[in-house]
């Protein structure tokens, strides 16, 4: 449903903020990704957006964006202005009447500028054309980047379990660890919103590493998490290299390692 409010509170370095409806008072939680034709929400600034409850953790805003104009709650069709009556086109006039005896006047045939008011009118009428935002454009090329790592890591892992240089039981750690990450990650995205205990990130640097780095990704952008800090998300591609070089390194020496318990 859409909504009016005003913007509360913002935390630029977390990328999430926190607007005010001003139907029922209630502070509703929105995300950097939700945001619409805007770059910095200032707290005060009055806004429309979509209101949604997802798992009974508190209303969400989506498709949040500055409110310039007229509103009316449920985003129904405004209603169209009346049109003024067009007055009638020398076309349309009667012919003067001239004398016989008379030439008729020369018509003076004044030119406007290249496509004349018409095209001018149309052209102000018709809406801007839509085009990708650079963060979008830089969305996609980080989710093909991720998902090239997890394929080759996944090709890596199921290659060491067919030739038997990683054992049942070390894939059985792996699951575990990614599922551990994803948990942790979700514990602390609550105990942000809560101003609860935080986990640090050095632990969770420590859990990708480790392995669980492809749950940690799944949960920055399910959970818009930890997705939007820069310093975060370098050391974190950090981690992913180093753990899928070390993988590389121990299954493709020559020794014949093998990953048994």
């Amino acid at each position: 449903m859409q909504k009016q409010g005003t913007v509360l509170r913002w935390d630029a370095t977390r990328g999430f903020g926190f607007l005010r409806s001003g139907d029922t008072g209630v502070d509703v939680f929105f995300h950097v990704r939700d945001l619409q034709d805007l770059s910095e929400p200032r707290p005060g600034l009055a806004v429309v957006y979509e209101e949604i409850h997802v798992g009974g953790k508190g209303p969400r805003a989506m498709a949040v964006r500055a409110d310039h104009g007229p509103f009316q709650a449920g985003g129904g069709p405004q209603p169209m202005a009346r049109r003024a009556p067009r007055a009638p086109s020398p076309a349309s006039a009667p012919p003067a009447r001239t004398d016989p005896g008379r030439a008729p006047p020369r018509q003076i045939h004044q030119r406007g500028p290249a496509g004349g008011a018409g095209a001018q009118a149309r052209a102000a009428a018709s809406p801007p054309a839509r085009r990708r935002t650079p963060s979008r454009d830089a969305r996609s090329a980080n989710h093909g980047v991720a998902y090239s790592w997890m394929a080759a890591w996944l090709a890596l892992v199921a290659w060491g379990v067919w030739t038997q240089r990683i054992s049942m039981g070390w894939l059985a750690a792996l699951v575990a660890v990614n599922v551990v990450t994803f948990v942790v990650y979700a514990s602390d995205k609550d105990a942000a919103r809560s101003g609860g205990w935080r986990t640090s990130e050095q632990r969770l640097h420590l859990l990708a590493v480790l392995g669980g780095w492809p749950a940690a990704w799944w949960a920055q952008q399910w959970l818009r998490h930890k997705s939007s800090k820069a310093s975060f998300r370098a050391v974190y591609w950090l981690t992913v290299a180093v753990h899928c070089a070390a993988l590389a390194a121990v299954l493709a020496h020559q020794s014949g390692i093998l990953l048994h318990f």
